[in-house]
This record gives C-alpha cells, structure tokens and sequence, in this order.
C-alpha cells in the first residue's frame, strides 16, 4: 500500500465539479481511495479507471461513470506515485485480460518505442519488459501495458543492442537499453518462439500420429497459436489431412453436430484449429472449428458463423454463432463472391480476438447486466480494455446448449430463422441459452 498527501477534484458527466479539496491517497492492489480531512471519502476501484493521463503535475483519470477525477499538489511524490498507480493498475489490467499464462521472464528494465499500422508514435519510454509463453508484454512507467503476440510476429532484429519486433499487422515494437539483460532477453525471446511452433507441430502429430512430418510442419504454419485455418490452405498442402482431421471430429463427440452444420454451409469455407486448453497439459488439446452458413437468398437462414470446441476429454458444452455482417445490409448482398469476402474478413478478425481473449467463451455471452456482478467483474474491465472481447460481443448472435440431439437442431435453426428476421444487430437469440451456466 502506498499512502501520501494530494489535492483532488471530482467532475462529474456534465462537466460540473462536485467534490474537491485535501486528503490522503491510498493506493491498493486494487482501488485508490481518497479521504478528506472532514469530506465524504472516494473510493476508486482501479477497474474503473479507463485512461490515466498527466499534463502540469496533475494526473487525470478518465473513469468508467464518465468522470473526471484530477489529482494534484504531489509534490516530490508526484513520480513515484504516478509510477506506482500505473504499475498497480497495469497489473490488475494483466491479469484481467484472460491471459493465464506462464511467465518465462521477468524484471527486464529496457526503453521502448511502439509504433501503430500508419508507422505514428504510440507509446515510448520507460518500461518492464515480460514474456509469457505466447506473447512479450510491455508494461510502461506510464500509460497501458502493450501486448504482442509472438505469432503475429512476421519478423526480429538486432541492430547494436537494440531489438525490433515487426508484426504482419504492421506494428512496430523497438527495446533498447537492456544493459546486461540483452542477450539473456533475446535467446528466451528465440526460444519461445521456436517453442510455440513446435507446440503446434506437436499437437498435430499427437492427433493424427500417421501423417507425414513434412506435411505436419507445413500445415502447422497456418494454424500457430490455436489459429483457424481454412480448408482450402489445409488441402492444398493434403487433401487427405482435411478427412483425417473431420474423422476426429467423431472421435470427440461432435460428428453428428458438424455433419449437420456443414450440410447447411459453404462447404469450401469451413475452417479449423487446435488450441491447448485453458489449464496447459492439464487439459490437452481441443479442436474448434467454424462454419460459415450464409446465401444469396436473404430468406434463407444465414448470415451466421456456427463455433465450437472440443477434445477428447470430453464434447462441447454449445455452439456459438455469429454474424458475418450487419443484419441490415445482409439482403442487399446479390454475390456469393462477395460474401466469401466478408467471411474472409471475419475469419481474420475472429483469429486474432480469440487468440487475445485466450479462446475463453463465458465473457463471450454474458450480457451487459451480469458484468456488474462480483464474480464477472474481471470481465467488466476486460471488456472495457479489450476491443477484441468488445468486437467478438458486437457480433455474437447467441449460443445453443448441447441438451438432446433434436432440441440441439430446433433451436440451431430456431436461432438461424432468428437472425435474418430483425435488422437490429444488437439484438441477442435468447431461446435454450442458459446464462448461468459455466464454461
């Protein structure tokens, strides 16, 4: 707990302040408290605040209640506070992104510049750097930590001390001035990369033992990190791998369900991946698959993508739709070409907003309500911080419980009929979803 002396100001939604004066700061692992020598004290939970900025001594927090709450007269602790409120939040933020995952190097100091898709400064300075199994984390002196996905990874190098990361989305990540961290730093940043494509490889030889290894290693770099991959890029290395991997299919349970998806689908489209689970070795791998179910004849059923995972230790627990585009502009499209296009597109997106929310379903499906409630508060923050769980939100059209093989199908086609039905996309199919169910 960090404790010391400010000044503060409260302004609320209409710009009127409502609360301001003297008091002593508190700050927690979770929540900042104010508390004025004869006010009504504040209490901050640290998931609420959306931005941290400074400008003139004063630290402003942007708050999720669209407040304004302004911290001033630090003095000589203005610094360290504001490195200690940042580092605080930065690693609420971190564990509330859904990652779970091994940390494989930590306490790196090194100075960082970060650069977006338009090559514009983002972020620079100061930082922490840490990697975790799947991904280098930067968690700055001052703003939000960054996040880069070793698989989006298109490209290292070393330049006289200096790394510099490229993503295939164009993102640019530079470190410098890792002193004697540098080289310890990049042989485990070498390594768990070189581990996480091995990973992939592993988990197809494991499912399909018989498949030649040249084939394994080329199909492995379509599906890194638990990436859908189509089935047209999966057979033009072997038609034979996409049988063998539908023939798991039945293995685990799910047969039946994707026999019947897959005859209401653009066949060719169907897409699938590997992802280990949630708790490591402790759950091995699953399969997911998508399917996409979409026409030129606006009154047929469609406009979905049908999810769903499962692995040999046990069969889905539902199947999760989405929509392709707006539900508005579904009838308008006259050409099959051009919604393979869009379906494209979103088998893209959905790739990389999986991957950032750690392929978990539940923050997919509760509604806005149930976000408020103390169990669900982690993913109140992480949809507030993460515009990939707010994307796959804005696009989820329901899920169908796996009760009985019939209910299964009347409620799939239910949902189907459902969604070419209202323009509205905010709109969710309600019928056989049981909110309270867990993962």
């Amino acid at each position: 707990m960090l404790s010391c002396s400010l000044s503060y100001s409260l302004i609320d939604p209409s710009g009127k302040e409502v609360s301001n004066g003297e008091g002593q700061a508190r700050l927690e692992e979770e929540s900042l408290s104010i508390l004025p020598e004869f006010g009504e004290g504040l209490l901050i939970s640290l998931r609420d605040i959306l931005e941290i900025s400074e400008e003139d001594y004063k630290i402003e927090l942007a708050l999720s209640s669209n407040e304004k709450l302004t911290l001033f007269n630090l003095g000589y602790v203005y610094e360290d506070f504001l490195r200690a409120l940042t580092k605080t939040r930065n690693n609420l933020l971190l564990k509330d992104m859904l990652i779970q995952e091994n940390l494989k190097k930590s306490d790196v100091e090194a100075d960082f510049l970060y650069t977006d898709q338009s090559n514009e400064r983002r972020q620079e300075g100061k930082c922490d750097l840490r990697l975790y199994e799947t991904s280098v984390v930067v968690m700055p002196e001052k703003g939000d930590l960054i996040r880069i996905r070793l698989s989006d990874i298109s490209g290292i190098s070393r330049q006289e001390y200096t790394l510099v990361l490229n993503t295939e989305f164009g993102e640019r990540l530079v470190l410098s001035k890792m002193a004697r961290e540098f080289d310890p730093f990049s042989k485990a940043l070498s390594e768990a990369s070189s581990e996480l494509q091995l990973k992939v490889q592993s988990s197809l030889k494991e499912l399909l033992p018989q498949e030649d290894p040249l084939i394994i290693r080329r199909v492995a770099r379509f599906m890194k990190e638990g990436r859908l991959a189509r089935r047209s890029d999966i057979e033009s290395v072997s038609p034979e791998l996409w049988t063998e991997l539908e023939k798991k299919l039945g293995v685990i349970g799910l047969k039946e369900e994707y026999d019947f998806l897959k005859s209401l689908s653009q066949q060719g489209k169907i897409c699938m991946g590997l992802k280990r689970g949630l708790l490591g070795d402790q759950t091995g791998e699953y399969i997911w698959f998508f399917i996409p179910i979409y026409s030129v004849n606006p009154d047929r059923p469609g406009n979905a993508v049908a999810m769903e995972a499962s692995s040999e230790e046990g069969g889905g627990k539902a199947t999760y739709f989405f929509r392709i585009v707006s539900r508005r502009d579904y009838p308008n499209y006259r050409s099959i070409e051009d919604l393979d296009k869009e379906f494209g597109i979103l088998v893209n997106r959905m790739n990389r907003c999986m991957i950032d929310i750690n392929f978990r379903r539940e923050p997919l499906y509760l509604p806005d309500e149930r976000l408020d409630e103390p169990q669900y508060l982690k993913y109140r923050f992480a949809v507030l911080k993460l515009s990939s769980l707010r994307t796959l939100r804005s696009f989820f059209i329901g899920r169908v419980i796996h009760s009985s093989p019939e209910q299964w199908r009347e409620d799939v086609e239910d949902l189907l009929r459902f969604n070419v039905s209202t323009p509205d996309d905010s709109v969710k199919w309600k019928k056989g979803v049981n909110e309270g169910e867990p993962e």
